[in-house]
């Protein structure tokens, strides 16, 4: 059985177990899952639609041919001087559903996507993927985890790469480049790559910039590759020359965070008490102000996808899960300071990807 047969086989048995009739995706990261890859996406319908029984693709009659090398999936086709309403209608008729069935529409696609769908089908009940393809995609298998971790071990090189290169003197963004360059070296795509430096480093999304590396600097390095169709995603720190004042507090703090997260987080427990072990550690250090953003976010496909772990996530967690763990602290004017690891939840708890220490680096000396 191949990987998108096995996946349909799956999405279908949640669909039978959600009362789901239909499941409609675009062009995207769903898609991609299901399928190993996604046709172009653009103002053209372009709809991969599972039912129960069989799926069907809406696909624009420009995309059909490159599309057909990719799938053997059914095509109804149809032109611009046609338009995709009686194209969808048949494929709708084709697959079995119509009038007041439940539909789960991909989130991520298109509004005039989803509304041409809803249109189709008067009185359908629709919802989105949390519990059909969503649910599946945060349950890695074998195949995700050994790519994931390549990528994890690829960026750790790439942050090897970053650290020796600071110095006083060098920019935000030749260190970028340094990283970026051994992204490439290692067959990896460069994703993301944030260097703040001293105050900069108080903006969780510094914009990386000319901002030259000064004695006393705190440095974050929030970096990310693709390869094989999956990303990295890893956060260290670094100090010129030395640490500026009340940063070793700080560390340990925010260490003791993730150490905490990293204990709470088990199979069975809720997103938002994993949140709630790290935060709590540093509020009761006096810094809770200070940590303004969730604790993680899942990692797959997407650098950025369920589960995510807030304040108010009640996703159970479970096995086979990847998500980052990234508490940090952000004092205006003076540094910021962020660990972030990516782990995959065993029965036993987290397993971290990166090989690589989450203590201080000292540059410059």
């Amino acid at each position: 059985m191949s990987q998108t047969e096995n996946r349909l086989k799956k999405l279908r048995t949640v669909m039978a177990e959600t009362g789901t009739d239909l499941v409609v995706l675009g062009p995207g990261a769903h898609m991609h899952w299901l399928l190993g890859f996604h046709p172009h996406g653009d103002e053209r319908p372009c709809l991969l639609m599972i039912g129960r029984e069989r799926e069907m693709f809406l696909m624009p009659a420009l995309n059909a041919e490159g599309t057909r090398e990719e799938t053997d999936i059914a095509f109804c086709e149809w032109s611009d001087d046609q338009g995709p309403d009686a194209a969808l209608a048949q494929a709708l008729d084709r697959i079995g559903v119509s009038g007041g069935i439940k539909v789960v529409l991909d989130e991520t696609m298109r509004a005039d996507f989803a509304l041409l769908v809803l249109g189709a089908l008067p009185g359908a009940r629709h919802d989105f993927t949390v519990d059909t393809v969503g649910a599946l995609r945060m349950r890695k298998d074998d195949a995700e985890f050994a790519k994931l971790k390549e990528n994890a071990l690829i960026d750790d090189r790439a942050m090897q790469a970053g650290l020796a290169a600071l110095k006083p003197g060098v920019t935000e963004l030749e260190v970028a480049d340094a990283i970026r360059a051994e992204f490439v070296r290692q067959g990896a795509k460069p994703e993301f790559t944030i260097v703040g430096s001293g105050p900069n480093g108080a903006f969780p999304h510094h914009a990386t910039g000319n901002r030259k590396l000064e004695t006393g600097d705190a440095v974050v390095i929030d970096i990310g590759g693709r390869k094989d169709g999956f990303p990295s995603d890893m956060t260290r720190m670094a100090v010129i020359g030395h640490a500026p004042e009340g940063y070793e507090e700080v560390h340990a703090i925010v260490e003791r965070a993730v150490q905490a997260a990293m204990a709470a987080a088990r199979p069975g427990v809720r997103a938002m008490d994993v949140d709630a072990a790290a935060r709590n550690v540093i509020a009761e250090a006096g810094y809770g102000e200070y940590f303004v953003h969730r604790l993680g976010h899942g990692l797959g496909i997407e650098v950025h996808e369920p589960p995510y772990l807030t304040s108010t996530s009640e996703t159970v967690l479970d096995e086979g899960m990847v998500f980052s763990i990234e508490p940090g602290i952000y004092l205006p004017g003076r540094f910021g300071l962020r660990l972030e690891d990516i782990v995959i939840l065993r029965a036993d708890g987290p397993e971290v990807l990166s090989s690589l220490p989450r203590d201080v680096h000292v540059a410059g000396k």
